[in-house]
């Protein structure tokens, strides 16, 4: 266990120092920023950094600050220390990878009233003053000796900002005219209006006209110019929105208030619906905290209990959507209990038939390895505590799940007790669905959106 602890008064000489050295992370601003407030874009926004005097982001000048406090009040004195009085003079600024060191000096010392005055400085690695001053404290006369306390780990994560980039990406490209299913309430409406404002899509609005300008009414939300196609019902809805795929006058279908099974029901049809060679499956694409990059999970509403082939389809969809969306070459997690072939445990057979699938070719674009547990998916010191060697485990960017039920077991865990962002989409149809759940915000449904439009954009320049 590691201590701190104090110089009384009386230990105190003149003289005497402390020093503490601390490398500038990009975590030290954001955490700085998060804790003060102080947004200014010197310190966050790299675009501007580049344009200001300094010409790259810098830390806060009350960072180096800190970093005086620190020595203060865990060295010198140490605990017991009450701060009285501190004058700064900043000399330079400090950019994202320099070392500072900070020193603090004992100058004088009172003994009435057990003030010491200390000088402190702090150098960059070059040796250049950044910050020079003087600190008056009132020291301890008790001697203090306590553990050090662990701090606890802390990470940032900006909601929603993989998402940002998606939508970025699609701002170059032609928006895709969508058939929108039944946007009978807010969250439906806004969503479908954003993704046209922001041009993801150009939206044809399918529902009772009078109910939906009621909805729009209601909530403040300007249907202004968009295409409004006027059905009885849900039901209806549903059904014209294929019709109109199957005419070629739309590209994508998005999901309004309507149950997901009442959507389907007409995509589906044998006869009349939107079925292709492939089989559809539901895909998720997370922003989860903690996790460097998109997680996509599948199946997780479609099949409930895929058979071999439909995990086939099922891993293919997922590929073809991480490529357009410009993962080159995407590594797939086949999820179990355990990271071995068991026969007893059916989905390790079909992990392992899966990888022999890739391996022979009838699964292509990606990297396939399985049978592997979530952690061992997704947690490299998981893999390696384990001795897996591979690819993929600790670093997987698409895990496909047993069944349905466990599929939606981790998606709704990594939402409600991880703070993921959800989106989500159909593939294996005609066209690609913009699936969303009925709770889902106004981001989720924009990241929806941008998968269709970059997946329908990709698909045309690979059959170009």
């Amino acid at each position: 266990m590691q201590y701190i602890e104090n110089k009384t008064f009386d230990e105190i000489a003149l003289g005497d120092s402390a020093e503490l050295t601390r490398k500038l992370k990009t975590e030290d601003i954001e955490l700085f920023a998060v804790m003060s407030g102080d947004v200014n874009p010197a310190h966050v926004d790299v675009d501007y950094a580049k344009s200001d005097m300094f010409h790259e982001v810098i830390a806060h000048g009350m960072w180096g600050g800190a970093l005086i406090s620190a020595v203060l009040g865990t060295e010198l004195p140490g605990p017991g220390t009450i701060y009285l009085n501190q004058n700064f003079s900043f000399r330079r600024p400090v950019g994202l990878g320099d070392t500072v060191t900070v020193c603090v000096t004992v100058a004088s010392k009172d003994n009435k009233t057990k003030r010491v005055v200390l000088n402190c400085l702090c150098t960059n690695q070059d040796g250049e003053t950044v910050i020079k001053g003087q600190a008056e404290v009132i020291a301890p006369t008790e001697k203090v000796r306590r553990p050090r306390v662990v701090l606890p780990e802390v990470h940032l994560h900006e909601r929603g900002a993989r998402y940002a980039d998606l939508i970025d990406a699609a701002h170059v490209l032609v928006p895709v005219r969508t058939a929108v299913v039944h946007p009978c309430d807010a969250l439906s409406l806004r969503g479908a209006l954003e993704a046209a404002s922001q041009g993801l899509i150009v939206p044809i609005l399918i529902a009772p006209k009078a109910k939906l300008e009621s909805v729009a009414k209601e909530f403040g939300c300007d249907l202004g110019g968009a295409e409004i196609v006027d059905v009885p019902h849900s039901h209806a809805a549903a059904e014209r929105a294929v019709e109109l795929v199957r005419n070629g006058k739309v590209e994508a279908l998005m999901k309004g208030k309507l149950h997901t099974d009442e959507l389907m029901e007409p995509v589906v049809d044998s006869n009349t619906g939107l079925r292709t060679e492939r089989r559809m499956s539901h895909i998720f694409a997370l922003d989860v905290p903690h996790y460097p990059k998109p997680l996509f999970i599948t199946d997780a509403a479609i099949n409930i209990f895929p058979d071999l082939d439909t995990k086939r389809d099922i891993v293919q969809n997922a590929i073809d959507l991480a490529q357009a969306l410009g993962v080159e070459q995407p590594k797939v997690a086949i999820l179990s209990a355990v990271e071995t072939v068991y026969p007893k445990i059916p989905s390790t057979l079909d992990a392992a038939a899966l990888c022999k699938m890739w391996d022979r070719g009838q699964i292509t674009g990606g990297v396939l390895d399985g049978p592997l547990a979530f952690d061992n998916a997704v947690s490299k010191s998981a893999a390696k505590a384990k001795g897996i060697v591979s690819e993929v485990a600790g670093d997987a960017d698409i895990l496909v799940v047993p069944d349905l039920e466990a599929g939606n077991m981790i998606a709704k865990q990594l939402i409600h007790l991880a703070g993921a962002e959800a989106a989500g989409i159909v593939l294996g149809a005609r066209v690609p669905i913009i699936l969303t759940s009925r709770a889902d915000g106004v981001m989720s449904r924009l990241a929806s959106s941008a998968m269709a439009q970059l997946f329908i954009h990709h698909a045309r320049e690979t059959v170009s």
